[in-house]
C-alpha cells in the first residue's frame, strides 16, 4: 500500500492544481491506474477496507451463542460472570474446534460494542451524594476492614471522609451528622444507593419504601431525597469516584493509627487540605467554591441529631442488659427492671426511667459482654464470699495499696474484714480510682483502714476549716446561750467526785 504522505501531496497537487496528466504522473511514478484514482479522491491514505465482513472461520457459527452468553451475564452479580475462558470451555463442549485466542477476540468485540454511554449531568450548588466504601486499616497493632463514608457536594466537589466500624443505621446517622457540621449547612438534596439501611423496600421505578431511620433523620434535617434506580451507580458518580479518591489517596499507604478516632481526625485533616486543589475547567479552588456555594444550603438545626438507636429491654437477674448482641452490665439494683439502651457509635448508655445508670464503649464484636465491676459491689457485700469468683471483677486491676488495705483488714477482722474491704470499694459509686487511691494510701499511712475511716481522707481538709455554723434562717436559736466548756469537770467526772 503507497503510504509516504509527501509524495501522495505533491500527486495531488499536480494533477489537481498544475493540471498533469494522469498518464504522466503513471509514467513518472510506476503507480497502478487504481492507486493513482485512490490518491486522487482521498487528501490522506484511507488505509485497507473490505467490502464485504472476513469470514468468520471455525468461530463464525459460535458468535451469536457468545453475545447471547454475555447478555445473560448483565444480570448476574459480577463475581459469577463468564470470564473468557470459561465461555471458550462451553463453547468446547457444544462442539467448537477452534482455539482460544479467536474467543478472546470475540468477547473482547462483544463487550466493547455493548458498553453503556452516558449524559453528563448538572450539579447544582447545594446538591449532595452520599455512599459507603470499605478500606483496610491496622488500628492498635491489628489490621482491619473497616467502612468509611463519603458525602461530597458535585458543585463544589468538597467532600467529607469519615471512618466506622460498619454500615449501619448509627453510623448512617452520625456520618450524616458531621458531614452537615464539617460543610456549616445542610444538602437541601441528598443522591443515595439503596442501601438496606435508608430503603426497607424497592416498589419498582424510583418509588421506595423507606425506613423508619431514614425518615426521622431526614425530618430532622428536612433534605429532599433520591434514590439510583437498581444497578445505575452512575446516577450519583461522583461520590461513587470520591470513594475511590477517597481509598487510594487517604487510605494509601495502610494508615496506621492508635484508635479509630485518631483516623477520623486525620481524615478530617486531609479533607480540609483536599479543598485547596482547584477543578479542571471551574473557576477557584474547592475551598471557594464550597464558600460559594453554601448559600444554597439549609441551615443546620437547633439541636444536634441524636445519632443512636434506641432499645427498649430489661436487666436480667445478672444485671445485663442485651444490644445488638452483646451483653452490658447495670447496677444490681436496676436487674429486673426495664431498661432504654442508645446505642450510639462510640458508646451504649442505659437509661431508667429518666435517669442514666450505666455507660460501656460500644462493643462491635458479636457475643461479648461488657462489665462494670463497680455495678456489683453492693451485691458482692451481701455475698463476700463470691469476691474471689465473681466474674464482673475478672482482670480487674487495682492499685497495690488496695490490696494491702485488704489484706490488712482481714488480718485484723476475719471474716469481716472481706465485707469492710467491698465496703471501701464501693466508694467508687460516687468517687472516681485515682481519688480513691490517694485516699487509700493516706488511711494506710495513719492505720485508720476502716471504711468510715478511708472516706475522711475523700473531703479535702480545706473544706473542713472552710465549714462554719451560720444562723441565717435559724432566728429562734440567737437567744440560745451556751456556757463555755470547763476541761476540770471532766476530770472531775473521771474520780468520782462529781454529782
Amino acid at each position: 500500500m503507497f503510504t509516504d504522505m509527501e509524495e501522495w501531496a505533491e500527486i495531488r497537487r499536480r494533477v489537481l492544481i498544475e493540471g498533469v496528466s494522469k498518464r504522466q504522473i503513471l509514467r513518472e511514478s510506476g503507480l497502478h491506474w487504481k492507486t493513482l484514482e485512490k490518491i486522487l479522491e482521498y487528501s490522506s491514505p484511507p488505509g485497507y477496507r473490505f467490502k464485504r465482513p472476513r469470514p468468520k472461520g471455525k468461530i463464525g457459527p459460535y458468535v451469536e451463542r457468545i453475545r447471547q452468553i454475555l447478555k445473560e451475564d448483565k444480570v448476574v452479580p459480577k463475581k459469577q460472570r463468564h470470564t473468557a475462558k470459561r465461555i471458550f470451555e462451553r463453547l468446547r463442549g457444544e462442539g467448537y474446534e477452534g482455539g482460544y485466542t479467536v474467543v478472546k477476540a470475540v468477547v473482547r468485540e462483544v463487550e466493547h460494542k455493548s458498553r453503556e454511554v452516558f449524559v453528563p449531568l448538572a450539579h447544582p450548588p447545594g446538591e449532595a451524594q452520599f455512599d459507603f466504601g470499605y478500606a483496610l486499616a491496622r488500628i492498635a497493632g491489628r489490621l482491619r476492614k473497616v467502612a468509611f463514608m463519603v458525602m461530597v457536594l458535585p458543585y463544589s466537589d468538597a467532600l467529607f471522609v469519615q471512618a466506622f466500624e460498619r454500615e449501619c443505621t448509627e453510623t448512617f446517622w452520625e456520618g450524616h451528622v458531621r458531614a452537615f457540621e464539617f460543610f456549616g449547612g445542610v444538602a437541601r438534596r441528598i443522591v443515595y444507593d439503596n442501601t438496606k439501611v435508608a430503603v426497607s423496600q424497592i416498589l419498582g421505578g424510583r418509588d421506595r419504601q423507606l425506613t423508619r431511620g431514614f425518615l426521622q433523620l431526614k425530618s430532622h434535617y428536612l433534605f429532599d431525597h433520591r434514590f439510583c434506580r437498581v444497578r445505575r451507580a452512575n446516577e450519583k458518580g461522583v461520590v461513587e469516584g470520591a470513594v475511590k479518591y477517597a481509598r487510594l489517596n487517604f487510605m494509601v499507604p495502610v494508615p496506621q493509627v492508635e484508635s479509630l478516632g485518631q483516623l477520623n481526625a486525620e481524615l478530617r485533616r486531609r479533607c480540609l487540605e483536599d479543598q485547596v486543589r482547584r477543578l479542571r475547567g471551574k473557576q477557584g479552588t474547592k475551598a471557594q467554591r464550597l464558600e460559594e456555594e453554601r448559600g444554597a444550603l439549609l441551615a443546620l438545626p437547633a439541636g444536634r441529631f441524636e445519632a443512636a438507636r434506641k432499645q427498649s429491654t430489661a436487666a436480667s437477674s445478672l444485671s445485663l442488659v442485651r444490644f445488638d448482641s452483646n451483653d452490658y452490665s447495670v447496677p444490681v439494683s436496676f436487674a429486673h427492671h426495664p431498661i432504654v439502651v442508645k446505642g450510639y457509635c462510640e458508646e451504649v448508655v442505659l437509661c431508667h426511667v429518666d435517669q442514666i445508670v450505666a455507660r460501656h464503649k460500644r462493643i462491635w464484636e458479636k457475643e461479648q459482654v461488657s462489665f462494670d465491676p463497680v455495678h456489683y459491689l453492693a451485691l458482692l457485700e451481701r455475698k463476700p464470699g463470691a469476691l474471689d469468683q465473681a466474674r464482673p471483677l475478672q482482670g480487674w486491676t487495682l492499685p497495690e495499696c488496695f490490696h494491702v488495705l485488704r489484706r490488712r483488714l482481714e488480718a485484723e477482722c476475719g471474716g469481716e474484714g472481706t465485707r469492710e474491704y467491698i465496703r471501701v470499694l464501693r466508694l467508687l459509686e460516687h468517687h472516681r480510682l485515682p481519688q480513691l487511691r490517694a485516699a487509700v494510701e493516706a488511711a494506710l499511712r495513719v492505720g485508720a483502714i476502716r471504711r468510715d475511716a478511708v472516706a475522711q481522707f475523700l473531703v479535702p481538709r480545706e473544706e473542713w476549716r472552710a465549714t462554719v455554723f451560720n444562723l441565717d434562717g435559724h432566728p429562734h436559736l440567737r437567744g440560745v446561750n451556751i456556757q463555755a466548756v470547763d476541761v476540770t469537770q471532766y476530770g472531775q467526772l473521771l474520780a468520782g467526785g462529781l454529782r
